[in-house]
């Protein structure tokens, strides 16, 4: 049996703006998704299991080759089922000699499927790194995106990401502020559709000054020393991108009485996870809200 695992990933800087080249500030998680492939006995067919955080099985699906074709034999759930036979069939075509014959794919995710750390990107990243192909071009013919997501799903520290198409320009980081007992994730118990937000940004002219100036923002952050400039930091990054993007910052939203420090969003915006710094590292504000689900910095990051 052949054994593979990915990280999940944050986006600390330059969502949207990482599309058009920003060098984005990434938090690969210890929280990711494994593949399990192993030998069928007696069979032409190829099956496929997706099991949750909980390990209850999510769906599963046989599928048959038919002159290197792939066909949908029977599944619990069609929906999945078909996008991954898409997936699977761009995979053949960057790699027509693959056999999927007499296989079985067996993928489990660490975290809830609805907390965007990366279920796409990781299965990106688990299938390419099985196949040996590369997945900025698996991606580019699939789920589409900046591709910072399979940078983290292969990185075990933070890194600087700069998108170019298939070959991006990757540098590892040492991020791991001084005061990160301050710094907390807290999910805001709905998952953002990324495709939607990318679209929305793609409608709006493209500003090279906001890019730079976000690059820059990305290159202080790790160099910054005291949770004070941190925090002005991320409020400097909210407020640029709010304005070009022409809607409130999640602060202004949802917690515009907050005072015990900044909050940043991480992605598409909306969703997912924020970053909260707390000055006395104190959530109850948050649990007081029905936000429950707050992780600290050194229990998600790598």
């Amino acid at each position: 049996m052949q054994e593979y695992k990915a990280n999940g990933k944050l986006l600390l800087t330059a969502e949207y703006v990482v599309l058009d080249g920003a060098k984005a500030l990434c938090l690969p998680c210890r929280l990711g998704q494994k593949l399990e492939v192993s030998k069928l006995e007696e069979t032409s067919n190829f099956l496929w299991e997706a099991e949750l955080s909980d390990s209850s099985l999510w769906f599963s699906v046989e599928y048959e080759i038919d002159s290197n074709n792939i066909l949908l034999k029977n599944t619990t759930k069609e929906e999945p089922a078909l996008f991954l036979m898409k997936i699977l069939k761009e995979l053949l075509l960057l790699k027509p000699n693959l056999n999927l014959k007499g296989l079985k794919f067996k993928t489990k995710l660490d975290f809830p499927k609805n907390w965007g750390l990366g279920s796409s990107s990781t299965l990106i990243a688990l299938l390419s790194d099985w196949a040996k192909v590369n997945p900025y071009e698996l991606l580019e013919k699939t789920f589409g995106g900046s591709g910072y997501d399979l940078a983290c799903a292969v990185n075990n520290q933070p890194i600087y990401y700069e998108r170019n198409r298939i070959n991006p320009k990757i540098e590892k980081v040492d991020f791991y502020p001084s005061f990160h007992e301050h710094l907390f994730f807290v999910y805001l118990n709905q998952k953002q559709n990324s495709r939607e937000g990318i679209k929305m940004y793609r409608n709006l002219e493209k500003d090279e000054i906001l890019i730079n100036k976000i690059s820059e923002i990305s290159e202080d952050l790790v160099n910054v020393n005291s949770l004070e400039n941190f925090n002005q930091l991320l409020d400097l990054h909210e407020e640029l991108l709010s304005n070009h993007l022409g809607i409130p910052t999640v602060k202004e939203k949802l917690f515009s009485d907050y005072t015990g420090g900044s909050i940043k969003s991480l992605g598409a915006w909306g969703g997912d996870f924020i970053m909260v710094s707390s000055l006395n590292k104190n959530l109850d504000y948050f649990k007081a809200k029905g936000y429950n689900t707050i992780i600290k910095y050194k229990d998600l990051i790598l």
